[in-house]
């Protein structure tokens, strides 16, 4: 380990430590996983940044009910839609206060204006924020077709918001519950205009959320405070501090310590061991959850779906159970798991034959393939060791003449690198779904408006798209249908290798109360309290 890491690993335990002993507040210690790219959500996919900006500090229109994909009022006390469709009205809950910080005094409360800012500047090329970071993509936005689908955001009074459409859109309110739909001041914004220090609106965060932004020490620690003037009450918790430790051993050596009340992604191996633990409450839940090797199918050879197939053929998925998630997943054959409508369970997986892989990339003309495999730098639910899971892909590589070469870089630069669409070799990656929709994971990573962005493949399929883009309007079971024929496409055309799904734990010091497991995958603390 470096010593810069040392020293920000020792920075982040004695500040969390010390404010956890604090006497004039009850204070939450979580030891998160990595640091978030930014704080302005919308610029990003990642969870761990969902965690460290939506979760706390943000609200939306709408929301997930907790520990459910339940859709419930959150900004909007009530909304109405029109008979064709087309039209979404939102009621907004009156007295909606914004932070106040050190760096902004809200002067009014939440009201339409703001709604209006947050979407629109993700559409509109006018808008001074449109591209007010470098690479702003708008990734989520763009890979659910919202440019397209949104045909005006209109105010019809200070308290109510239109969105009138330019087609049914089935999970449009779903949609408006995720992490990128949470809703910014644009009050805020239009004073970081004035200062000229509209980066700001990405570094430090103004919500209506239960925690408000205190400060953050990059990949040492983030510090919030409950929101005394929060709309659903303030927090049984005064402080709320997010540990960035990047290592799970050392995760798991804080919580057991007492340095850290709850950690995400223990090592599979040691789950048992935690669950032994009096002092130690293990949750467990299936993950909605997929992990798996995206090919860039714009570069050749990887652009011949007979060279996908072979690939996909040679990896040994059992010894990847077996290795990486350790009794706690199970291999994965279609892009969205099994707990979700739609799934196709008639799809065949493809067979692990090294010999039958050989012959096929023979038949292709593949000889002497050099490739690179990109190695996640971080645990996600979907796959706890990506390193580990990339060395048994080499070496099952090597079984079919395939030489591999592991690569890697910082959490925030790999998910910018990946997608770039003359991106080299194979990326791992993985996704859990945000709204319990098939249209979260097959549009979002798999449709043709998301290729540069969450569409790591580079996979742009006419058949695939027209099927899903058909599915987004009509019953639920006219929209299973067309998603179970889009994944056999998917899986004849094979742009990804399938890997698995996993079982999530989540470990706790036995004094937390209140903590739900989200089924999306988010780290959330409203609610949650410490017993005395």
């Amino acid at each position: 380990m470096k010593l810069r890491t040392i020293t920000k690993l020792f920075a982040a335990t004695i500040l969390a430590s010390g404010l956890a002993t604090a006497a004039s507040a009850k204070t939450l210690v979580y030891c998160s996983e990595g640091s978030p790219e930014g704080f302005d959500t919308a610029l990003y996919t990642a969870g761990t940044t969902f965690d460290a900006s939506s979760k706390p500090v943000y609200s939306g229109l709408v929301q997930f009910e907790p520990g459910t994909t339940n859709v419930v009022p959150d900004l909007a006390e009530s909304w109405e839609v029109s008979d064709d469709g087309l039209e979404f009205t939102f009621k907004l809950r009156p007295g909606v206060k914004f932070h106040t910080t050190d760096f902004f005094t809200p002067t009014r409360d939440l009201n339409a204006d703001d709604i209006i800012f947050t979407f629109e500047r993700q559409m509109d090329e006018a808008s001074p924020y449109f591209s007010y970071v470098e690479g702003a993509s708008w990734e989520y936005f763009n890979a659910m077709s919202m440019p397209d689908l949104i045909s005006s955001i209109e105010k019809v009074d200070d308290m109510t918001v239109k969105f009138v459409l330019t087609r049914p859109e089935a999970p449009f309110v779903a949609n408006l519950a995720m992490d990128f739909a949470s809703v910014v001041s644009k009050e805020y914004a239009d004073k970081l205009i004035e200062s000229d220090t509209k980066s700001d609106l990405n570094q430090k965060p103004v919500g209506t959320g239960p925690f408000q932004f205190v400060a953050y020490q990059p990949d040492a620690v983030i510090r919030y405070k409950a929101f005394p003037d929060y709309y659903a009450g303030k927090q049984p918790i005064d402080d709320l501090v997010f540990a960035i430790t990047t290592d799970n051993a050392v995760r798991q050596q804080k919580l057991l310590a007492g340095e850290c009340h709850v950690m995400p992604y223990p090592n599979p191996a040691d789950v048992q061991s935690l669950k032994d633990n009096s002092d130690i409450t293990v949750m467990e839940q299936e993950g909605l959850n997929v992990g798996y090797l995206a090919y860039n199918t714009k570069v050749a050879p990887f652009d011949n779906a007979k060279v996908r197939k072979a690939l996909n053929m040679a990896i040994n998925k059992q010894a990847i159970l077996d290795t990486v998630f350790q009794g706690a997943g199970q291999a994965a054959k279609n892009p969205i798991p099994p707990t979700m409508w739609s799934y196709n369970d008639s799809i065949e997986d493809d067979p692990y034959d090294p010999d039958a892989a050989k012959a096929m990339l023979e038949e292709a003309g593949v000889t002497d393939l050099s490739m690179k495999v990109w190695a996640m730098p971080v645990q996600r639910p979907y796959n706890p060791n990506a390193r580990r899971m990339a060395e048994v892909i080499q070496e099952d590589f090597s079984k079919i003449g395939v030489t591999v070469e592991i690569v890697s870089y910082e959490w925030g630069e790999y998910l910018e690198r990946s997608k770039a669409e003359d991106r080299d070799g194979a990326v791992l990656l993985g996704w859990t779904g945000d709204n319990g929709d098939p249209d979260n994971f097959l549009a979002v990573l798999l449709g043709c408006d998301a290729v540069g962005g969450a569409n790591r493949a580079q996979w742009c399929n006419e058949e695939f798209n027209d099927l899903i883009m058909k599915a987004k309007s009509g019953s639920q079971d006219e929209r299973a249908k067309l998603y179970e024929e889009a994944q056999v496409v998917f899986k004849r055309e094979a742009p990804w290798a399938t890997i698995a799904h996993s079982v999530v734990h989540m470990p706790m010091r036995s004094s937390v109360t209140g903590y739900k497991m989200d089924p999306l995958g988010g780290h959330n603390f409203e609610g949650v309290d410490i017993a005395e």
